[in-house]
């Protein structure tokens, strides 16, 4: 095991068509703490698998550092940096059976057969493959021979576990519960794993820590409740969590002695609570936008006793939750529920929010004004 350091690392591409530089990784860095669960969540195209690339040596750094235990690696090849990677585009070899594809890593160090039989074993079973051990790469759907290049991947002894979007072409059954066993195999080995994902809901399910990133920067860095309860800035907000955060613009207002934050083109009015004073002090007037995460307001039964009456726009019930679409003195938000509630388009109901678990934004910066996360 060993911990990851990534220092002010740049990628630049040169697009051979255009004859142009493209910035895909900028001045990014993080450390990745021995025996670490660290995930680099983001969009398509935000540089995260660019980042993972780098750090196996599949990529040459075009500025920075990074160091795996003590060591320098940005001049050692891959294979002198005892990494093991699981690759989205599965990168096996046609020729080889399942069997030796999984096993090729240990047979080139040599390993004892008897040690490689009792592995190859274990990945049979946590990875459902034993019945297909014997056949080929172009016999497989892409959703085996995603599993079969990840058994290659865990299979070794690495130092470092190196994994861009093993799970993106399972099944969804299979999908959850590979993602389980990763999660144990981490918690019992505690080996140093970097996991690459665009699905926010696995990265908060699998990390210690998430790394968001968009356009080749580091956003934030955090726990997964850092990141869900508190996002730095709005993009985070958005990104993070499914449905996602309630976002609305307004601005600050002074109102009775107190601050009321009123949105833009409705007519729905929030007191402030004392959480977020402080935050909105010296902002009055500005144009701000208010974030509530969706499991932060309820559903009142009896109207005469909520906070807010609310216009039905559509209900989905989805089984262990739902979610509903209302909008609320004309502003539309998002809502979780519980499950089988009987809700029909325009019918009023009465809605109440926790309102001190929201989190103000500057609009024009997008950078979060509170510090609850910290």
């Amino acid at each position: 095991m060993a911990k990851v350091t990534v220092q002010d690392v740049t990628k630049i591409y040169v697009d051979e068509k255009i004859h142009e530089q493209v910035l895909a990784v900028n001045r990014v860095s993080f450390a990745c703490e021995d025996g670490e669960f660290l995930v680099l969540v983001g969009p398509s195209g935000c540089g995260k698998t660019s980042t993972l690339r780098m750090i196996a040596g599949l990529e040459d750094i075009s500025e920075g550092q990074i160091i795996i235990g003590e060591t320098l690696v940005n001049d050692l090849p891959p294979e002198e940096r005892n990494v093991a990677m699981a690759f989205e585009n599965y990168a096996l070899y046609p020729p080889l059976t399942v069997r030796e594809n999984v096993t090729f890593p240990l047979k080139a160090r040599g390993m004892p057969k008897d040690e490689i039989h009792d592995r190859m074993k274990y990945i049979a079973e946590l990875l459902d493959i034993a019945d297909i051990l014997d056949r080929q790469p172009a016999e497989l759907s892409g959703g085996q021979q995603q599993r079969i290049s990840l058994g290659r991947c865990i299979i070794r002894d690495a130092d470092v576990y190196l994994m861009d979007e093993p799970l993106s072409h399972l099944d969804s059954e299979l999908r959850l519960r590979t993602r389980g066993e990763l999660k144990r195999l981490h918690e019992l080995n505690q080996r140093t794993m970097i996991f690459v994902t665009h699905d926010q809901v696995e990265a908060l399910a699998l990390a210690d820590r998430i790394v968001v990133m968009d356009d080749g920067v580091i956003l934030q860095i955090g726990t997964p409740a850092q990141v869900y309860e508190y996002p730095d800035n709005l993009f985070v907000a958005g990104f993070i969590g499914e449905p996602p955060m309630n976002l609305i613009n307004g601005r600050i207002m002074s109102d009775d002695g107190g601050l009321v934050f009123r949105s833009i083109d409705h007519v729905l009015s929030v007191r402030l609570p004392v959480s977020l004073l402080v935050s909105a002090k010296g902002f009055e007037n500005k144009e701000l936008v208010l974030g509530i995460r969706p499991h932060h307001f309820h559903i009142v039964h009896q109207k005469e006793s909520a906070q807010y009456l609310g216009r039905v726009v559509i209900y989905e019930s989805l089984g262990e939750k739902g979610v509903l679409e209302v909008e609320v003195e004309g502003c539309p938000l998002t809502i979780l529920t519980e499950p089988e509630l009987r809700l029909q388009p325009s019918e009023t109901v009465g809605v109440s929010v926790d309102w001190k678990d929201a989190i103000l934004f500057d609009k024009e910066s997008g950078q979060s004004l509170s510090s609850n996360g910290d």
